[in-house]
């Protein structure tokens, strides 16, 4: 039996492939490498994998997962899912690999993530030729869930939000300006807490025009700062992976056509896709 998950800042999907070719799936929280420890990990997965997980019996773990940009972070959540998989074979790489897999599989193209965090690449067909850091959530991550978030809090704090939206916002959430700034500033996973703000955008009904301007300046930023500064871009289709992608699909297809770029595939979780990849491409 084999494993294949794909683990974003906040949520991980996980498919176990048994050996008659049966998927069972099941889903932990996200281990970011540069937001949680490897204790916290440990503790995590020993909440939440499932009881009746055969662990003797999985000879193969693949975890893609974001934040995985070098051997460090790589080692933290390979170290911390030993613990648990002491059967197994354990590779870990970037959700990167995960998305350009997923979308396009041996075919060479663009792909990007557009979730609680940003990502950006050309891949070859084999293994990412091409990419320009997003810099996380403090720097950059434009277009993301989390950025997204951002900009709604910072409308609230300084009073450009719409009086209608605003209402609605308070009597969803009921956060006061010093509740805000202590989740960003003083409590863990800031990430998570802007990110989750993204949700009261989608399904926002009191001023359509406002969200939707706000999403489409956070696209144009993503494509603008991001994708637009790879060579020959237009020539690619634009392929992408990720909640906020999936669920403002068409504000990003319009950005997208603004920008001279087809779009190509979108979809919400890479896992089914990456499972088919394992399947056909074995270690």
């Amino acid at each position: 039996m084999i494993i294949i998950a794909d683990g974003g800042s906040t949520k991980t999907n996980w498919c176990l492939l048994t050996d008659e070719g049966k998927k069972i799936y099941f889903n932990t929280e996200g281990y970011n490498p540069y937001f949680v420890t490897k204790e916290y990990v440990e503790q995590s997965l020993k909440k939440n994998l499932p009881e009746d997980l055969q662990l003797e019996k999985i000879k193969e773990v693949n975890f893609y997962g974001a934040g995985v940009h070098n051997e460090e972070k790589a080692s933290l959540l390979r170290e911390a899912m030993a613990t648990f998989f002491t059967h197994s074979k354990i590779f870990v790489s970037h959700d990167l690999l995960a998305a350009a897999r997923a979308l396009l599989f041996k075919e060479a193209g663009f792909a990007a993530i557009l979730g609680t965090g940003t990502n950006t690449c050309i891949y070859d067909g084999e293994d990412i030729k091409m990419q320009i850091d997003s810099g996380a959530y403090i720097l950059g991550d434009e277009g993301s869930g989390c950025y997204i978030g951002k900009k709604l809090l910072i409308d609230y704090l300084r009073g450009y939000m719409p009086e209608t939206v605003r209402e609605s916002f308070w009597e969803t959430y009921k956060l006061t300006p010093d509740d805000i700034q202590e989740n960003v500033y003083s409590k863990p996973l800031a990430n998570r807490f802007c990110a989750s703000f993204a949700k009261f955008v989608y399904d926002n009904t009191d001023n359509i025009e406002y969200t939707h301007n706000l999403v489409k300046t956070s696209f144009t930023d993503f494509f603008k700062n991001l994708v637009s500064h790879y060579p020959n871009y237009q020539e690619y289709k634009f392929n992408c992976i990720g909640s906020i992608a999936y669920n403002f699909r068409n504000v990003l297809e319009e950005v997208a056509n603004d920008f001279g770029m087809d779009m190509g595939v979108i979809i919400r979780s890479p896992i089914d896709n990456l499972v088919k990849f394992h399947i056909e491409n074995p270690q």
